[in-house]
């Protein structure tokens, strides 16, 4: 049964809660994000659930597979975020024309640069910009639903490193992806809800960015482990190359804000994890050392000229690290992994409800959602609106994004538990 929602109210509920005011109801999202998203199949299945038209579901994002929801489905949802993304996918290409593709018996639309081919282990490989003759930088293993990055480090010679290699993907802003901005901002406007971005740019050594999975022949240091031991070891390297990342980011969002003005709410800055599930990829003193400067920068120029919210990602046990992200400009922290250690919901909402907006944590994605009982996940939403709604400052969201397998009947009961929680007041 669908769920009857305004959106004239949505936008503006979106604005009162990222402002830290009591929103008439809890602002709800589900695909406005690359981290707030829901797998193709389940997107599927969900429009079956709700009666929707039966036509194959647009995978946005390739890499990890997520499906596009529709008009029809946000309005079933009752959903009020809408998102807007970059021109082209993690994997270099468009996401603009389409074509039908057979992914684990269910049929979908991807990109039209959107060329595989099948290993003789079975494994599915894909290829920056959709180009075929040269070496493929995901792959997803027989029976797989998303896709990993393989790595394709050429060999370091340490007396030759040049940070320009690790720069190829940071540079003006092309007139076509800021055409494709103008668009996008303008269609989410048109639908009333509220509206986040992700423009790309910002994103200081995000591990997923790292082996450049969008270019044909990646330069540099572009292993996963090899970039975590430089944050260590080679800071004056990755200084430079977050200084210059962070020129040529400010140049384009001075571009991009005199195209768009403040017709979006919030914008994704950045998606680096800190944290493990129990600990940290590095200590307090290495971000404020190494990540913070370029952080308070960006966030700096976007509070001084825009209306923008800035929205930070990162998973695990990062309680230790709200400080700086407040000091940093951060507005929103996301995903709000409260089965880390030290993210105990009650005490961050607490300790720093007044200064970040938690844009997640409704319900965990690792044990609950995918594996517990509709009654169980129906519990677990209700009693984490109760300890974020107040006050506003919460968008609610599962715990990243809703995985392929995820029982549609769960998907439905954690919706349903928000409506349920708004309908109380």
């Amino acid at each position: 049964m669908a769920t009857s929602l305004n959106t004239t109210a949505s936008r503006e509920r979106l604005i009162a809660t990222l402002n830290h005011k009591q929103p008439d109801r809890v602002p709800i999202d589900f695909g406005g994000t690359a981290v707030t998203g829901v797998h193709v199949s389940c997107v599927a299945e969900l429009r079956d659930h709700y009666g929707l038209e039966k036509r194959p579901v647009r995978v946005h994002e390739p890499f990890q597979m997520l499906g596009m929801l529709d008009e029809d489905l946000l309005d079933a949802m009752g959903l009020d975020v809408v998102g807007t993304f970059a021109r082209n996918t993690m994997f270099g290409f468009p996401a603009d024309e389409w074509k039908t593709w057979q992914f684990n018996g269910l049929e979908v639309l991807v990109p039209k640069d959107f060329n595989t081919t099948v290993d003789a282990d079975g494994n599915t490989l894909i290829y920056p910009e959709g180009d075929t003759t040269v070496p493929a930088s995901g792959r997803m293993p027989s029976g797989g639903y998303f896709f990993d990055c393989i790595v394709r480090q050429e060999p370091l010679d340490e007396e030759k490193l040049n940070p320009e290699d690790n720069m190829e993907e940071f540079g003006p802003i092309s007139q076509a992806d800021l055409d494709h901005i103008v668009r996008s901002v303008r269609a989410a406007g048109e639908t009333g809800r509220g509206v986040i971005a992700g423009f790309g740019g910002t994103a200081f050594g995000d591990i997923a960015l790292v082996p450049g999975p969008f270019l044909k022949h990646p330069k540099g240091i572009r292993d996963v482990a090899e970039w975590y031991v430089s944050t260590s070891s080679r800071q004056d390297y990755v200084h430079k190359i977050f200084e210059r990342q962070c020129e040529e980011a400010i140049k384009n969002l001075e571009r991009i804000y005199a195209a768009i003005g403040n017709s979006i709410q919030a914008v994704f800055i950045c998606g680096t994890d800190f944290g493990t599930q129990t600990s940290a990829f590095c200590s307090v003193k290495t971000f404020n050392n190494l990540y913070f400067p370029y952080y308070k920068q960006v966030n700096d120029w976007i509070h001084s000229h825009t209306q923008w919210k800035t929205f930070k990602h990162s998973c695990g046990a990062v309680s230790k690290f709200l400080p700086a992200f407040i000091d940093a400009g951060i507005d929103i922290l996301n995903p709000v992994q409260c089965s880390a250690t030290g993210m105990d919901p009650e005490q961050l909402k607490a300790n720093f409800g007044e200064h970040l907006v938690f844009w997640g944590g409704g319900v965990d994605t690792q044990r609950v959602l995918p594996f517990g009982t509709a009654a169980e996940v129906r519990e677990q939403v209700l009693r984490r609106c109760e300890v974020f709604a107040p006050g506003g400052g919460f968008v609610f969201n599962s715990i990243h994004n809703v995985q392929a397998r995820t029982p549609v009947a769960n998907i439905v009961a954690m919706i349903d538990a928000v409506h349920e929680f708004n309908g109380r007041k």
